[in-house]
């Protein structure tokens, strides 16, 4: 979805007061009446049909969390002007990027969803560092950044997300082998905290808050601009396709290849066949811009069942999947994902069972398979299991035709294989479909739940930020709880 101008704010809907005693936005403020009047905005607060319904709408279109106003901010100040509101009122707020949840993650059940599409400037991008808002999309980021000869040392497969989004979760792809997720390539943050304060937080200042945000689910503060580094980046990207029978053939040859970090861009993926069954792909990615790779090093002790060898420009690689992701997004068609991290010693046994009853038609939409390093993951809030490597199990099921039915028959499914894969000392990568209770949240944490639950109460006492997460157990939404 394509960032949203100010000049399409619709006309007519601008909210100028609230009144406490029913939780209702009015666009008028009578004579005499107890409503409060909304301090002023650079941008609007709306409560229209079409802002509502789609403020209550994500990918997965499973979770149709309604709010009673959309906040389009004009400026970060808006930001901090709402989430203030919201403490002093008693309502819950949740920012929606490009609305690419899964499971109602960013609604805000009767409280403000903050559409962050309207704060999408880039301020400024240099040879090591971007300086973004967070509703930026990464692919405008990639598109202006290559101008000059730069990029992300890492990106999502799908380019479309917002920067704010991805930071509030990880931000995993190809290239988190050599680099770690996005979260690790962040510099400084500005955000604005549960309890209406706007700061600036890095590594060396206000260090705490910093981490407790990068792949923080949204829960401590809002990320309103991100600054985060940039690479030399290739002309052109040689992509090897390899083939395989078995899924074990694959993880075998993916575990070569990461040992040795000869592909710049690691992959896997399940693929369906005719006869309703699977083959296993590898996808690796070489960068180059002069001299060709070395075909026969690359392919060294892989031996796949089949290769094709392609060349594309270093962008076409990275947005591959855009216009595809943007077509399954139109269909609206429910969307159960499960991403799960699985420790390598246990990955083949996991995905042997599965593949005993997984079937095409349920792994849905793509499947993906690939490993990574820990020790690269050096985000306190993003769980990964213990182990030198894991692998990143992605179901990234679309039930076609809808089918509530079936939809929760596979979110079912996600329980079951979640609670196999916990079991097994592995986590879930937090983009999912899933029935989680704040004691399943609890576990996901483990041992790090006091320092979770001990940054909720110092950056969001109210628990005003981010409630569709589910993490923390409703707090009271009386107006100046303490």
């Amino acid at each position: 979805m394509a960032q949203l101008d100010r000049r399409n704010f619709l006309a007519g809907a601008a909210v100028v007061a609230f009144d406490p005693a029913d939780s209702r936005w009015l666009s008028s403020l009578p004579e005499n009446s107890t409503a409060i009047q909304l301090p002023p905005l650079d941008g609007e607060l709306v409560t229209d049909e079409e802002a509502l319904t789609e403020a209550a709408t994500d990918y997965g279109h499973l979770a149709h969390r309604r709010p009673r106003a959309v906040l389009r901010p004009g400026s970060v100040d808006d930001v901090v002007t709402l989430v203030r509101f919201a403490n002093d009122h008693g309502l819950v707020v949740a920012v929606r990027g490009q609305g690419h949840s899964t499971f109602g993650q960013a609604q805000a059940d009767c409280g403000v969803v903050i559409d962050s599409r309207t704060l999408a400037t880039i301020h400024e991008v240099t040879p090591d560092r971007a300086v973004v808002d967070a509703g930026v999309q990464w692919l405008d980021l990639v598109r202006i950044a290559l101008v000059d000869g730069v990029a992300p040392p890492v990106s999502t497969d799908f380019l479309g997300l917002s920067v704010g989004g991805t930071l509030c979760v990880g931000g995993i792809g190809g290239a988190s082998q050599h680099f770690g997720m996005l979260v690790d390539n962040t510099l400084e943050l500005q955000v604005v905290t549960g309890d209406g304060r706007l700061v600036t937080c890095s590594a060396d200042h206000e260090p705490e808050l910093f981490e407790a945000v990068l792949g923080g689910l949204g829960q401590f503060a809002i990320i309103v601009r991100a600054t985060v580094r940039l690479v030399r980046a290739p002309a052109l990207a040689r992509v090897y396709t390899l083939t395989y029978p078995q899924v074990t053939d694959l993880t075998a040859a993916q575990r070569t290849a990461l040992a040795d970090g000869r592909f710049d861009y690691l992959e896997g993926q399940l693929v369906p066949t005719d006869d309703d069954d699977f083959t296993f792909v590898l996808e690796g990615g070489a960068w180059y811009t002069t001299e060709p790779p070395d075909d026969a090093a690359l392919l060294a002790g892989l031996a796949p069942a089949g290769v094709d060898v392609a060349d594309v420009p270093y962008f076409e690689w990275l947005n591959r999947v855009y216009e595809t992701v943007e077509q399954i997004e139109a269909l609206r068609l429910p969307s159960p994902w499960l991403n799960a991290f699985i420790p390598d010693a246990v990955t083949d046994e996991i995905v042997a069972e599965l593949l005993k009853t997984l079937t095409p038609a349920d792994a849905g939409g793509v499947a993906l398979l690939y490993p990574t390093r820990r020790a690269l993951v050096t985000r306190p809030q993003v769980v990964v299991p213990d182990g030198e490597v894991f692998f990143l199990l992605a179901l990234l099921r679309a039930v076609s035709p809808p089918d509530a039915a079936h939809a929760e028959r596979l979110i079912a499914d996600n329980d079951a294989l979640y609670a196999r894969v916990l079991a097994a000392g592995g986590a879930q990568y937090p983009v999912n479909a899933l029935h989680l209770t704040p004691a399943d949240w609890r576990t996901h944490y483990g041992d790090r739940w006091p320092v979770v639950m001990r940054d909720k109460d110092l950056y969001d006492p109210r628990g005003v930020l981010t409630p569709g997460q589910g993490i923390f157990e409703p707090v009271s939404r009386a107006p100046g709880t303490p």
